[in-house]
């Protein structure tokens, strides 16, 4: 399992328009070969923060998904006038071994 987990803070009050796009997402990448699941979670102690989580069968599947046109329309959907706190956008790569 490769699991990719994306985390940014919104900067500027959008936080339930950002919450509603996820809930209203195209799921452009349900039908990615390789795709899994994913899970969108913000820490209680700080809701401007997002936690997007992607699990994927393995790492070459994400990053076909990565570099198609599907990634990119699937960002299309991002609420108009959104700003990020500077420096909080951040991706990290895991591996996942156990249940």
């Amino acid at each position: 399992m490769f699991i990719a987990l994306s985390t940014f803070t919104i900067a500027n009050g959008l936080v339930a328009e950002v919450r509603e796009a996820f809930v209203n997402r195209p799921h452009m990448v349900d039908n990615a070969p390789g795709f899994v699941r994913m899970e969108v979670l913000s820490p209680q102690e700080n809701p401007n923060e997002i936690w997007l989580m992607t699990f994927w069968e393995d790492q070459p599947s994400f990053q076909v998904w990565y570099k198609s046109h599907q990634y990119q329309d699937a960002h299309k959907g991002i609420p108009a006038g959104l700003r990020l706190v500077p420096g909080s956008t951040k991706v990290q790569y895991f591996d996942g071994f156990a249940k």
